[in-house]
This record gives C-alpha cells, structure tokens and sequence, in this order.
C-alpha cells in the first residue's frame, strides 16, 4: 500500500505559477506510474497529467499541454506538477494516485486545493 500526501496549492492571479508536489510513502514508488487529477466543484475528476516510474514517459491533457510539466524525483519519493500560466478554469483540487498493476488508478492522496483569480 502506498500514501500519497500533495502540497503546494494556493491562491493565485491568472497568468501566475504554482508547483505541486506528491510525496509518497513507500520506497518502491519508482514502481509505480503517477497521475494528477483534478476536480472543480460540481464536475466530474479529469485527467490532468502522468508520468511512468521511470519518468521517461508523460502525457497530458490537452487543456494543459504546454503550461503544464510534470516530473519526478524517485530519490525522494515525489512527484511534481508545474503549473505556468494559470488560468481561472485551472481552479479545482487537485490530486495524485498511482497506477495499479496498469489498470486503474488507487491509493488517492487528500488533494489541495488550488485557486486562480481572474
């Protein structure tokens, strides 16, 4: 089993930046293949972006391509997502998992909370 804990959300202007971080509990989280998801009141939990154990393989959403980067450091058991050029529908909470015997997403973090100001 693994636990996923995010940080980094917060209040931002449009335009502006914020780095979110997942950081896990287990050592063999190189393993394993980690997602961000995001979810804004009253919709459903989109994709946003992933990354394979090893980080030579991403995708992304086509809403965040571009303005989105995610990577990770498996010495220190985490994941980040930088968010550049934030914009007010990038509002929601957002938050990791990993990818379960390549089938389906599990071990889902709390989420933080991530707020952009027009």
């Amino acid at each position: 089993q693994v636990q996923l804990v995010e940080s980094g959300g917060g209040l931002v202007q449009a335009g502006g930046s914020l780095r979110l971080s997942c950081v896990a509990s287990r050592r063999t989280f190189s393993t394993y293949a980690v997602g961000w998801f995001r979810q804004a009141p009253g919709n459903e939990r989109d994709f946003v972006a992933s990354i394979s154990g090893s980080g030579s393989t991403t995708r992304y959403a086509d809403s965040v391509k571009g303005r989105f980067t995610i990577s990770r450091d498996n010495a220190k058991n985490t994941v980040y997502l930088q968010m550049n050029s934030l914009k007010p529908e990038d509002t929601a909470i957002y938050a990791c998992a990993v990818l379960v015997n390549n089938i389906r997403w599990d071990y889902w973090g709390q989420g933080t909370q991530v707020t952009v100001s027009s």
